[in-house]
């Protein structure tokens, strides 16, 4: 007896026209933790992104002196 899969995982680099692939589900269908979850964690990449670039000018800015 084959075996279904349980879950299902995004193929980001297939063509469209290869087979079956999950589609992306719309934000408004996803559990409300895991809508929560991804908030924190692109809140956290978008400063963790505006540190980096800040830190970068501040070290040239130095450097110049």
């Amino acid at each position: 007896m084959p075996r279904q899969p349980m879950t299902c995982q995004f193929d980001l680099f297939s063509a469209p026209q290869r087979g079956k692939t999950a589609g992306t589900p719309q934000w408004s269908e996803l559990p409300e933790e895991t809508r929560q979850a991804l908030t924190v964690l692109i809140v956290r990449l978008f400063v963790d992104h505006a540190k980096c670039g800040h830190a970068s000018q501040q070290k040239e800015a130095g450097h110049d002196a």
